[in-house]
């Protein structure tokens, strides 16, 4: 178990920020912050609203955006800190090898890996929805058989259901095209990114100035039907009243669900060795980013249940579909046309971002790095892991239905940020004289209260999702004994020193 539980020096990892096989630093702030929005906008308004909303926590889903926002600012403030310390590639398994040892920060690579891969499905699937709603204004559709996931998951009895498809075509199709652009290059990347950022950011303002005008406030009554509370200890409701089936609901509940709203704003992290001035563009980039979508998050989570009753809601496509409803039927066509854009942007930074955690653990000999660790000549991108991303990705996003893959992907990222709020608190213990560009304020206040709240929302979940991830985190367990101990590039490391 010493081997498991080294740390990796941080004078180790501020060499590899020096060395040669390294990606490009081309990103700006302002770059950095527009995939911050990218990531964040998007599946939060366009989709997991309606989920929420519908299921969880009705016109109080505001509550539960302020909620998952607020967890969100305090990790974001130790994120800030770690990436200005140390600017590479892996965000917060990286951070975790500096301070937790070696088997942890495995443990949060490979929950990384399913955080990024099933959000990125998860996204996949809100487009297809959103797509072939847009062309369903043209009196156009998907053959039923290519139209969703073969398999629905009802919340009320825990139990799939067949749906009568084959695969999702479409969420296969945005993923393969995405994944192309992703292997071109970061630049081309994050320039097609800003301009659908734009695009989008255009619409979600039109969303709450036009349907302020059509919200009838007797649909915020009641305000929470499901309570305000919906604190749950592994699936059992512990604070509150349990909604059908015995799953958590309330507002804790809701927030823990479209807590996936904001994982975006930590693949900002991801990239901090692609970013000009790091130190300080990168705390710049996380927190403007947040506190941005999070304004927009609650107004247009006030507006869609004050123009729509909560259990009139559409899930799969909720925003579209409540102008429908009020009978705007022009603004159905621009909403889903910018859903589109919007949730693309997602995907791509999404699907960006995976590579990059497999990088780094393929430098540190935890993966294959004739693989992983491959960065292509002329494009100067993890080619070959963005190709099994985006493999991996389309087979998940085609064959998984949305509720199943939102509420999987949320129990993972919380996770992660559990572990790097207390990879801070350690950091400043062991090396208090490191140098710090950014220093998260109010330490231990800040990453204390941001582990809390994390597990308050992550014992929100139903303990399904417990249950899922502790069954790939034990896979991830045996890769590790059985490939990644051995190949750790400290081994050669310690030997040398």
């Amino acid at each position: 178990m010493q081997k498991s539980l080294r740390k990796k020096p941080l004078s180790l990892l501020l060499k590899e920020v020096h060395s040669e096989n390294r990606l490009n630093r081309i990103l700006g702030p302002v770059a950095l912050t527009s995939l911050g929005v990218g990531a964040i906008i998007g599946t939060g308004i366009f989709v997991l609203i309606g989920v929420a909303a519908h299921d969880k926590a009705g016109p109080a889903v505001t509550l539960s955006f302020a909620v998952a926002g607020m967890a969100c600012i305090f990790a974001a403030l130790c994120y800030s800190e770690f990436a200005s310390m140390v600017p590479v590639a892996g965000s917060a398994y990286t951070y975790a090898y500096a301070t937790l040892g070696e088997l942890m920060a495995w443990i949060i690579g490979w929950d990384l890996i399913l955080e990024y891969a099933v959000a990125s499905a998860t996204v996949a699937h809100g487009w297809s929805k959103y797509f072939q709603d847009f062309i369903g204004i043209f009196g156009l559709g998907v053959p039923l058989l290519f139209s969703n996931a073969p398999f629905d998951f009802d919340p009320t009895s825990g139990l799939l259901s067949s749906t009568g498809a084959w695969f999702d075509l479409p969420a296969v199709l945005i993923t393969f095209a995405v994944t192309v652009v992703l292997v071109k290059g970061i630049k081309e990347s994050a320039n097609f990114n800003a301009g659908m950022v734009i695009v989008k950011v255009a619409i979600v303002l039109l969303v709450i100035v036009l349907g302020a005008m059509y919200v009838k406030p007797a649909n915020w009554i009641p305000f929470a039907p499901f309570g305000f509370s919906g604190l749950s200890l592994f699936g059992h409701t512990v604070l509150g009243e349990p909604g059908a089936g015995g799953t958590p609901v309330g507002v804790l509940a809701g927030a823990a669900m479209i807590f996936f709203a904001y994982i975006g704003f930590d693949s900002i992290s991801t990239h901090a060795e692609e970013a000009k001035n790091p130190q300080r563009d990168i705390p710049i980039a996380l927190i403007g980013s947040l506190v941005v979508c999070t304004i927009l998050y609650i107004a247009v989570a006030a507006v869609i249940t004050g123009m729509v009753p909560y259990n009139k809601i559409n899930i799969d496509a909720p925003v579209s579909n409540a102008f429908m409803q009020v009978g705007i039927g022009w603004a159905q066509f621009i909403i889903s046309l910018g859903a589109i854009t919007g949730i693309t942007s997602v995907l791509l930074v999404m699907m960006l971002s995976q590579p990059r955690v497999f990088l780094a653990m393929a430098r540190d000999g935890l993966l294959p790095k004739s693989f992983f660790g491959a960065i292509h000549e002329k494009f100067r991108t993890p080619w070959k892991s963005t190709i099994l991303t985006g493999i991996f990705v389309a087979i998940l996003g085609g064959m998984l239905p949305l509720r199943l893959l939102a509420e999987l992907v949320n129990i993972g990222t919380l996770f992660a940020f559990v572990v790097v709020c207390l990879a801070v608190l350690i950091m400043r213990k062991t090396h208090p004289d490191a140098n710090r560009p950014f220093r998260a304020p109010l330490v231990p206040f800040v990453p204390i209260a941001g582990i809390l709240t994390c597990l308050m929302l992550m014992f929100s979940l139903p303990v399904e999702n417990w249950i899922r991830l502790f069954v790939w985190l034990l896979i991830g367990m045996v890769i590790y004994f059985f490939y990644g101990r051995k190949h750790s590039a400290l081994n050669t490391y310690q030997e040398e020193a």
